[in-house]
């Protein structure tokens, strides 16, 4: 082939190229337009179709509830939660944690300007080498990521906390001290009393004997100040009296693990004024710098768990694309 004709073939076959461009990319940018819509004939349409309306469309917040290596944490061996897990955890979030804010802010606008981008869902629990389990983590205020998500069960409200919902408000109150810090004033109330290395060995009730509500808050000041707020949102008025009785107990925990209630508080630390002390902070905070009042929210959050229906839930996912 004579470099002419050569020429000519290419000239033919950039122009071609150029007029395919022109019918596929937006005039306005370098880069092809994506098509959002979803497949119907895939197996993922129902539960694909409902975060895309309640979670992106509303808050643009992606819902990854598929592992991918570059969401997790390559620390840990981890599995992917299952489909029908996902949907339950992606009913459940809705209706116990983005609607509850909602309804207390009126609106959806203060999680479409504050709330995470990405929530990310893992099969397994994060396992520590110091026999702790990571059940949640909060990435730069962009990302939550939610583990032991193949254990959920809805039908215990309790577990539904202690695994998932407690720690989305635990890590939603760190992105929002990241924004705005919290009073130094909460930093002195414990001082002395935090560990940083080892709190696993703290038992929960000595824990709250020294003005904590668990262990894991007694391990440094911002842990202790999200920890106040999930607890307090998410627990039932039973379970919180029960934390406050500890608190006013003292304990003692042998080298083995064995907990003993002393007869007398021995600590020097009056748990339930300092736990009471440390909320009042909160709500102030909360109302101060935020516009939310804590009350309202557990009230919220207690009224919905009271009147929880999985299988209706559930069926909001399950119905659609579904003909009547």
């Amino acid at each position: 082939m004579n470099m002419k004709k050569f020429g000519y073939i290419l000239v033919v076959f950039v122009a071609i190229c150029l007029s395919a461009c022109q019918e596929t990319l937006d005039p306005n940018s370098i880069f092809p337009k994506v098509d959002e819509s979803l497949d119907p004939t895939s197996y993922s349409f129902q539960l694909d179709s409902f975060c895309k309306k309640n979670f992106l469309e509303v808050y643009n917040v992606e819902f990854r509830y598929q592992m991918q290596d570059i969401s997790s944490n390559m620390n840990f061996n981890l599995v992917p939660c299952t489909y029908d897990n996902a949907i339950t955890m992606a009913v459940l979030a809705k209706y116990l944690w983005w609607d509850v804010y909602d309804a207390v802010t009126g609106s959806p606008k203060f999680l479409q300007q504050y709330g995470p981008r990405i929530i990310c869902l893992i099969g397994s629990g994060g396992h520590n080498s110091t026999g702790s389990v990571t059940l949640g983590v909060a990435e730069g205020g962009l990302k939550v990521t939610l583990h032991a998500v193949n254990y959920i069960d809805p039908s215990n409200v309790s577990t539904l906390n202690e695994y998932y919902f407690k720690t989305m408000h635990h890590e939603f109150s760190h992105i929002l001290h990241q924004t705005k810090t919290y009073p130094a004033e909460f930093r002195t109330i414990s001082a002395g009393y935090y560990k940083p290395n080892g709190w696993e060995e703290r038992s929960e009730q000595e824990a709250r004997s020294l003005g904590f509500t668990g262990n894991y808050g007694s391990s440094q000041e911002r842990e202790d100040f999200v920890e106040m707020i999930a607890n307090y949102i998410v627990k039932t008025d039973d379970e919180w009296a029960s934390m406050m009785s500890d608190a006013a107990k003292g304990w003692k925990q042998d080298d083995d693990g064995t907990l003993h209630q002393l007869e007398e508080d021995i600590d020097g630390v009056d748990g339930p004024a300092v736990i009471e002390q440390k909320l009042t902070i909160c709500r102030t905070w909360l109302r101060e710098d935020w516009g939310i009042e804590l009350d309202s929210l557990r009230n919220e959050v207690q009224r919905r768990q009271a009147n929880m229906n999985i299988d209706s839930l559930r069926n909001q996912v399950l119905t659609i694309g579904v003909a009547n």
